[in-house]
């Protein structure tokens, strides 16, 4: 086998392998008397078939079966000799198969790219430092009966924070509009669910009141038919309902897993899923400030196989996460909208990658252990999902990644600049603003994704966690 390498740019490179004739036939000739022996071809007893007929009827077949099998063989030969790391599947092209002609063909390939990596000192990364305050705490308590409010229906005119149940239908220039209409909509005022002027013209009309009330859609309002223009909605009012918080006793408190201690273990119990929260997202922060950083000292060259490898990925994600379903054809997503994102990844893939080789870095097992216990602690019997994670191979490496990643933070973090700042609870609380779009994944032989987002819930309907109880 001769094998030539041709740089074609930074990371591609083409190949030409050829494989002697002698080679090629001498594997042909054993397929086609294997042949011989299995064909069953009329006119003659079964292995009885002439090999010149088996070659006559069967020749180019076999010769092209065994090309692509000396193809495939010499490709894999071919990149071990050269020592070349291929980063997708190779393109074939000028492939030349011919019986007593010597088997050649092209295999262009991009290779995962070599990666110097940066100084971890030029690293700089701003530490939030905060703590749950009583004042947090209390706000913490009316968020959660806010959240479980219930509407008991009243007979007077509506107020804002009232919930009314109402039919409208909306014209533009006297012509109904998609989506402009509904009947029995449930609507709380003052939420801001409707286009801005909809919801004040409701307040002050009772049930059994109609009234057409005049909006302007707003300017980039997503209907670009309907943006910037004059609606009127015929408003009908069928119901008003005044909204009650629930009281704090303990069908409340049960609500949150809280069987007893009444209000004291319920505070408790919102503080320490307070702090929690407070804890993730600091780390996430930190995280992402982390990997923007990275990526700022490490310049590294996307591999496109494994960018519109990871574009293909997001994209299925997304029509798995909004319910399209088999129904709906990804196609229609244009790989366009991923590519800075997946690009961001497979850098960070890449990156960590590196980090993990270089550093000899592997997932602590004990961390490993602690991180399940600390998921398993807020299920009803965690020594099974414990059980659980230890028997599944694929949960368990989640969480192997999840800790390797942390290592790897924290690896980085021994050497950067870090300055702490101190913010409120609700500041600590607010999502990171990471200079890329984030990714998510792990770090692996293969680069996939890097989870600058973490895997902690931070916020969610219930800011303090403590419905997972």
């Amino acid at each position: 086998m001769q094998v030539t390498v041709e740089t074609v740019s930074k990371l591609e490179r083409k190949m030409r392998i050829t494989v002697p004739a002698s080679e090629v036939a001498e594997k042909v000739e054993v397929k086609i008397k294997q042949a011989a022996g299995q064909a069953r071809i009329k006119g003659f007893r079964p292995g009885k078939v002439p090999i010149r007929e088996v070659r006559r009827r069967f020749g180019p077949g076999i010769l092209q079966e065994v090309s692509s099998e000396i193809m495939q063989q010499s490709f894999a030969a071919a990149v071990d000799q050269q020592a070349l790391k291929p980063a997708g599947m190779p393109e074939i092209n000028d492939v030349v198969m011919e019986l007593d002609k010597d088997l050649s063909f092209s295999a262009l390939i991009e290779i995962f790219p070599e990666i110097k990596m940066g100084a971890f000192d030029e690293i700089q990364v701003t530490k939030p430092v905060a703590e749950v305050s009583p004042d947090d705490l209390e706000m913490m308590i009316e968020k959660l009966r806010e959240q479980r409010k219930s509407f008991l229906v009243v007979d007077r005119a509506a107020a804002l924070e009232d919930q009314v149940t109402i039919d409208f239908s909306g014209t533009v220039d006297g012509e109904a509009f998609d989506g402009g209409q509904a009947e029995g909509n449930k609507l709380v005022l003052g939420s801001k669910s409707m286009i801005p002027g909809f919801e004040e013209g409701i307040v002050g009309l009772k049930a059994g009141d109609a009234q057409d009330v005049t909006v302007t859609f707003p300017d980039d309002y997503q209907a670009e038919d309907l943006a910037g223009k004059q609606a009127v909605f015929a408003i009908k009012v069928h119901e008003v309902a005044e909204s009650t918080l629930p009281e704090l006793d303990d069908d409340f408190f049960k609500e949150f897993g809280v069987e007893e201690g009444g209000m004291e273990a319920f505070r408790v119990e919102v503080q320490n899923n307070m702090e929690k929260e407070l804890k993730a997202a600091v780390e996430n922060r930190v995280k992402t400030q982390v990997m923007d950083g990275l990526i700022k000292v490490t310049p590294v060259d996307s591999p496109k196989a494994l960018v519109n490898e990871e574009c293909n990925r997001m994209r299925q994600e997304m029509v798995q996460q909004f319910g399209g379903g088999q129904q709906f054809d990804v196609n229609r997503l244009p790989l366009e909208l991923f590519t800075d994102q997946a690009e961001r990844r497979v850098k960070l893939g890449l990156i960590v990658n590196a980090i993990v080789e270089q550093n000899n870095v592997v997932a602590d097992e004990a961390q490993v252990r602690s991180k399940i216990e600390e998921i398993a602690s807020s299920y009803e019997q965690p020594e099974q999902l414990i059980n659980y994670y230890y028997s599944n191979e694929q949960q368990l490496s989640q969480v192997q990644s999840l800790v390797l990643e942390e290592q790897i933070v924290a690896l980085i973090l021994a050497s950067a600049k870090v300055e702490e700042l101190p913010v409120s609870y609700e500041e600590a609380l607010k999502p990171p603003e990471p200079e890329a779009v984030e990714g998510e994944g792990e770090a692996d032989s293969t680069p996939e994704v890097i989870d600058d987002a973490g895997d902690d819930d931070v916020g969610g309907e219930d800011a303090s966690g403590v419905e997972k109880a």
